[in-house]
């Protein structure tokens, strides 16, 4: 069976990860949303729903059988050892729905959009890391507009994650988007150089 190479999209908040993600779509590359589908299999995914209630209680499902998030963010908060927990069940059964679904593309490449590469082990799990860059006062301009949140709370957001330039320094491939070079440009390059090396 025929495997596709996997590109793992990363960067920091404001960097405009999901702006690419569109593009990569856009260009006939299928890309793998972690977030949305973190969400969907922890309302779909039956063995993710029992390992959740068996950790947690049952009260993590609301009445409409789906998760209760304000349940799960209070259980959370300010316990770090219940997020591990919760990590330690939701991420392997995104990485095996990943998996499954790169499998399944029928494409030569595959993207796939996610905060915590590093955090929930997929980085094994793709051949490639494309960094988004943008600098750091454009990306906190960028997300306060986005979020509607105060400078504040997205340099807090900003802090938790990767240095920019750790990211840098593990990537593949960089695309910068600090509004002086052309997105499309950088991909189809970078798309080009994937095919002609492993297509």
């Amino acid at each position: 069976m025929h495997l596709p190479y996997k590109i793992a999209i990363i960067g920091g908040i404001g960097s405009g990860k999901s702006v690419v993600s569109r593009l990569f779509r856009m260009m006939g590359i299928p890309v793998y949303d972690c977030d949305s589908e973190a969400k969907r299999l922890m309302n779909t995914d039956t063995a993710l729903r029992s390992a959740l209630i068996k950790a947690i209680g049952a009260q993590v499902y609301g009445a409409d059988g789906r998760v209760d998030r304000a349940f799960l963010a209070s259980y959370m908060f300010g316990h770090p050892d219940r997020v591990a927990l919760v990590n330690s069940i939701v991420h392997p059964a995104v990485r095996a729905h990943f998996t499954a679904w790169a499998a399944n593309a029928h494409t030569q490449v595959v993207a796939v959009e996610t905060a915590i590469l590093f955090e929930s082990g997929m980085d094994a799990d793709v051949d490639a890391l494309l960094v988004v860059y943008a600098p750091e006062e454009l990306r906190l301009q960028r997300a306060m507009q986005r979020d509607g949140a105060d400078e504040q709370t997205i340099r807090r957001r900003m802090e938790s994650q990767m240095p920019s330039d750790q990211l840098l320094a593990r990537a593949t491939h960089i695309i910068y988007n600090d509004d002086t070079a052309s997105l499309i440009a950088q991909m189809e390059q970078i798309i080009g150089q994937v095919i002609e090396k492993h297509g």
